[in-house]
């Protein structure tokens, strides 16, 4: 398995916002120390010696994610420091990326100039249209925030700023993905995520109300796969359609949750504070501080090793899954909720991956006839009998299906 690159999240604001939307996880998060409080900025002590050592991890490359809460309540002012700082420490040749994650309430032409100046690669979080996007993405006051959203994406668009766009589904938009993706590409918008809200209810000890439902979002997927197809030629990416393509290739997928462990970036609070990852930061999971921590330290510890491995700790009832190599078991935070043992979106993933199982094979068989023999890695995945139901979801016995179309990735036992 290769080893994955070394990247950073960074949350140079903590959990602060200009935005108060109803379903954002930073609310009221039990074990969450940086969830309320005082307001918190990273300061330049701690920025130099993120940047320092961030730089020193790979010679060849530096990638740096930055997230929040809001990033851009830092200033304009911080993330020029951010760029002269990895001007200072960078090495000759070193490639250097930027993501900033953003609700783009901020952001006007002097932010738009700056971001395309040093290539950043913009994250604009919107849900769809108005009345999807301002039923949960609102103020503290409950002023909608769309509009501004779209005007700023007017700035990022005039400036030439590389940017994608990242919808939370949830109760609301869960019901309207084929909408809402026509929708997003109405706009022009090339390069699309769409990341699912469930989450407990702090009061309650329930799921919240505002997330998805496990069918409704097997739903989502598959209407959302069905207008990205487009008879086998996609027109726009959507991350998690790219990154299960890649697996069906015999590639590793670009998204951690379809990938065999976590641990492929750290966390790194506005204070210095060190985690494996952005939905565990808890106390518990505190691996130290970056004044006493190296990076590279950290990258190394047997805390975050360990962290890494415990989602492949095999679950009884995903053992037997014929799609478990594609979806490696999932996000471990959708496991145990109120309650549960069983992961709370797996019927979601079956039906999607049944549904689109017919789409990905015409796609990645068009890729691997461009592919040079000597190039090709078989994609993993758990073998079946020929007397078991089709992966496909066909309803048919192997034999009589997908035994005979001989895809490179069906290992029969």
């Amino acid at each position: 398995m290769p080893k994955p690159a070394r990247s950073l999240l960074i949350k140079p604001a903590s959990a602060d916002c200009n935005l108060h939307c109803s379903y954002c996880f930073y609310h009221d998060r039990p074990g969450d120390p940086y969830s309320a409080g005082p307001l918190r900025r990273m300061s330049n002590t701690v920025l130099e010696l993120l940047i320092s050592q961030a730089m020193n991890l790979d010679p060849t490359s530096a990638v740096f994610g930055w997230q929040g809460g809001e990033p851009t309540l830092c200033g304009l002012p911080f993330f020029e420091q951010v760029v002269a700082l990895q001007q200072r420490f960078g090495h000759p040749g070193q490639s250097v990326s930027n993501g900033l994650q953003t609700n783009a309430l901020l952001i006007d032409q002097d932010w738009a100039r700056f971001l395309r100046r040093y290539n950043f690669l913009v994250g604009v979080s919107l849900d769809g249209p108005a009345q999807w996007h301002d039923h949960f993405r609102i103020h503290e006051g409950g002023a909608p925030s769309h509009s501004r959203v779209m005007q700023a994406i007017g700035h990022l668009q005039r400036q030439g700023v590389a940017f994608n766009i990242l919808s939370v589904v949830n109760r609301v938009t869960g019901s309207h993905g084929a909408e809402i993706y026509d929708w997003l590409v109405d706009q022009g918008f090339e390069y699309l995520q769409f990341i699912p809200c469930v989450e407990i209810d702090p009061a309650s000890g329930q799921i919240a109300e505002f997330s998805v439902e496990p069918e409704q979002y097997g739903d989502f997927l598959c209407a959302l796969f069905d207008r990205w197809f487009n008879g086998g030629r996609p027109e726009v990416s959507v991350r998690d359609f790219d990154a299960i393509l890649a697996a069906y290739v015999g590639q590793e997928p670009g998204v951690c949750c379809y990938q065999e462990q976590c641990g492929a970036y750290l966390v790194v609070e506005y204070n210095g504070d060190l985690y494996p990852c952005d939905f565990y930061v808890q106390d518990s999971l505190l691996l130290g501080n970056i004044t006493d921590l190296s990076l590279e330290r950290a990258f190394a510890s047997r805390a975050l090793a360990d962290f890494g491995r415990a989602k492949a700790s095999p679950r009884h009832e995903c053992q037997a899954c014929a799609w478990l190599p594609l979806c490696h078991q999932g996000c471990p935070r959708f496991v145990g909720l109120a309650g549960n043992a069983r992961h709370r979106l797996c019927r979601a993933l079956q039906q999607f991956f049944a549904h689109s199982y017919a789409g990905f094979m015409q796609l990645a068989n068009d890729i691997l006839a461009d592919t040079p023999a000597s190039a090709r890695r078989p994609a993993p995945v758990a073998p079946v009998g020929r007397n078991d139901p089709c992966p496909c979801g066909s309803g048919k016995k192997v034999k009589q299906c997908c035994a005979n179309l001989r895809p490179p990735w069906l290992r029969l036992r």
